[in-house]
């Protein structure tokens, strides 16, 4: 656990735009959008707001999107509406939208906004305007370059990981959603300059990657991490294996930013999850990771149960900001999706857990070994004489309010809660921003 005085120093920024609330992938699908606008609103009635800078990203163009994906793909995005699907058709299954991925009203603007989202962030990283950088509306991890996949269209983890690569050497990227982070895997799977460590359920269940001895190829040989688990997966067992295998990545991969993939489907009672973490288990990796003061964006992700994903982020969001809040639940608008308790914590249920002690163990000295066989980081960075290297381009200069403004954020440091509208680029607060 971080200290109290290490996390009340932090500088935290919030990213989040009001609009994302607005979209929806159809009746009866599990993913909502709305879930965000719940955190937020969580967040807001707990005071948080007032710890942090927030921030409604700068919408990126279409082509930075194709830093990572194909541009047939961005270009089908961009057009492809539910009036024209059908003239579409072989698109649709080229690019595999239509089932778990629906094509709905602004899919594409929806895209933008959460992806938006964690480059700014990271953006925000690579200027040292925080230390941490929150975005829920981000961490669709399983979008690949040409094809949409598990709910995810476009891949703000990977896009936000290549901006943190102009400014950082290593990246790394820890995944605790409880589906394989198989898209940013894939992404980075032969180079040695990101890592990508992914803690999930393994064996018929989507999307059916993440096996143990999946571990990278060529110069990413070894920087790929996966630790395959079973049902019943509790605090006390993901805990073992989290803290031991991370502390050793950051100990030999060093890395210069962290990106945290928080999906809270790993939370017990999700409606598609089967593990069974509460909470404050799932907070505790968010705090180990923050332990070590590397600068980290931190990204929500998949979380299908709706009253349990905002509070779960909401909770990191006050363990980041090193703000204790009570278990009681603040009068809120979607006060009535809390009940019967009203409550922040939920009791954990009584499943039980497949996963041997022998079976954890056995795979943790197995992932040791494979990051023992890592070249640990020098000490002291090597001079090549470059003036720039080519594979980490100079960050090109990201639309986003200037650090050093002297309203970077919350206008007045004597009142939190009045912002001024003398903002750097002339916009003024969103309307919702601070709606309770």
């Amino acid at each position: 656990m971080t200290s109290a005085s290490s996390s009340s120093s932090r500088r935290v920024s919030y990213f989040y735009d009001a609009e994302v609330g607005n979209y929806h992938y159809g009746q009866g699908h599990p993913m909502k959008p709305h879930r965000v606008r719940m955190t937020h609103n969580l967040v807001v009635n707990y005071g948080l707001y007032k710890r942090m800078d927030v921030f409604r990203p700068r919408l990126i163009s279409p082509t930075a999107m194709t830093r990572f994906h194909s541009d047939d793909y961005i270009n089908f995005l961009k057009v492809i509406t539910p009036d024209n699907m059908s003239d579409y058709t072989r698109q649709l299954q080229r690019f595999n939208v239509g089932e778990d991925c629906p094509v709905f009203d602004g899919m594409f603007e929806f895209c933008q906004l959460y992806t938006s989202g964690s480059i700014g962030g990271a953006a925000r990283l690579n200027d040292d305007g925080a230390d941490v950088v929150i975005n829920w509306s981000g961490g669709l991890h399983h979008a690949k370059k040409a094809e949409a996949s598990g709910f995810c269209y476009i891949n703000d983890c990977v896009l936000s990981i290549l901006e943190l690569l102009k400014k950082h050497e290593r990246v790394l990227y820890i995944d605790i959603d409880i589906h394989h982070g198989d898209g940013v895997e894939e992404a980075f799977y032969s180079t040695n300059r990101v890592m990508t460590v992914s803690f999930h359920k393994f064996g018929e269940y989507f999307p059916g990657t993440g096996d143990v001895l999946d571990i990278g190829y060529a110069d990413g040989k070894n920087y790929s991490i996966n630790f395959p688990l079973n049902d019943g997966m509790d605090d006390e067992s993901y805990l073992s294996v989290f803290k031991p295998v991370i502390g050793m990545v950051m100990e030999r991969f060093a890395p210069g930013a962290v990106v945290l993939q928080c999906g809270a489907d790993s939370l017990s009672g999700d409606r598609l999850g089967c593990f069974n973490l509460s909470v404050k288990g799932h907070a505790e990796c968010v705090s180990f990771v923050m332990s070590y003061n590397v600068p980290v964006l931190l990204l929500g992700g998949g979380g299908y149960t709706l009253r349990n994903v905002p509070r779960c982020w909401t909770y990191e969001t006050a363990v980041v900001v090193g703000e204790p809040i009570k278990d009681d639940l603040p009068f809120n608008d979607y006060y009535e999706y809390f009940g019967p308790d009203y409550s922040l914590h939920l009791p954990v249920s009584n499943m039980e857990n497949l996963n041997s002690k022998e079976y954890l163990h056995r795979t943790k000295i197995q992932l040791l070994d494979i990051l023992g066989d890592i070249e640990p980081v020098p000490g002291v960075q090597i001079q090549t004489g470059q003036i720039q290297s080519q594979i980490a381009p100079r960050s090109i200069n990201m639309e986003i309010d200037s650090s050093n403004s002297k309203d970077a954020g919350n206008g007045s440091s004597s009142n939190p809660d009045q912002r001024s509208d003398a903002r750097a680029d002339g916009r003024k607060e969103h309307p919702a921003e601070f709606a309770s």
